[in-house]
């Protein structure tokens, strides 16, 4: 199942509460990646969230996998979580 996980940052957190957990933050992303877990990350363009693509059997597990994060575990982000199915209208295009 393909999930749309998109962060919020706390709103009260200033960056430099961050600042120590980011590069294990990007370690533990890229070890998620390495185990196809991670399919794309992005930074939105208009604020400093993530937007997170995984592929995992359910919502409970992408959450259990997000939860591994540092910045989750430290409470200072945390993902809407939702999941997507293939778009069926195409379809359409071949009915008679």
């Amino acid at each position: 199942m393909k999930i749309l996980a998109i962060g919020k940052s706390d709103p009260k957190a200033p960056p430099e509460r961050f600042k120590p957990f980011l590069k294990a933050e990007a370690k533990r992303v890229w070890e998620l990646q390495q185990l196809d877990l991670i399919r794309e990350v992005y930074f939105r363009q208009d604020i400093p969230d993530a937007v997170i693509v995984l592929e995992t059997s359910s919502t409970i597990e992408a959450r259990k996998i997000l939860n591994t994060l540092p910045l989750v575990e430290e409470k200072l982000i945390d993902f809407d979580i939702i999941p997507l199915k293939a778009y069926p209208g195409f379809e359409r295009l071949f009915a008679d």
